[in-house]
């Protein structure tokens, strides 16, 4: 299929795609007058890319761990395949995420706090 083709089957930008490309985290073929080609995988690996993305992974560490993905619906089946500095990156961008989660996390309770304390308006 062509980049438009799975842009729209992915609702992943041609933009965005080209960016996995130049990353190396989608390789896609070539036609003889230089179109992209993606095979029918694609659809599944594109949106692992964009899961892992959208969890803060970095594009290096996603670069690691596609290889070891087997399910495109199941992320976390690398069957002991990562290398051990990889894993170590992720469990310390496990620990950025931890972070930003409790910081948020205290963000809305000040809020709710502040919202509870405010008087009813009519």
């Amino acid at each position: 299929m062509r980049i438009g083709e799975l842009a729209a089957r992915t609702g992943i930008s041609a933009r965005m795609l080209r960016y996995y490309e130049e990353q190396g985290l989608l390789t896609p073929d070539r036609t003889s007058s230089g179109y992209r080609f993606y095979p029918e995988s694609a659809v599944g690996q594109a949106g692992q890319i964009r899961g892992l993305l959208d969890a803060g992974l970095t594009t290096e560490i996603i670069r690691t761990i596609l290889p070891c993905l087997n399910d495109p619906e199941d992320v976390r089946r690398t069957v002991g395949c990562l290398p051990a500095a990889t894993v170590e990156l992720i469990r310390a961008e496990l620990g950025r995420v931890q972070q930003r989660i409790d910081c948020l996390t205290r963000n809305r309770d000040a809020i709710e706090a502040y919202l509870a304390n405010q008087p009813a308006r009519r």
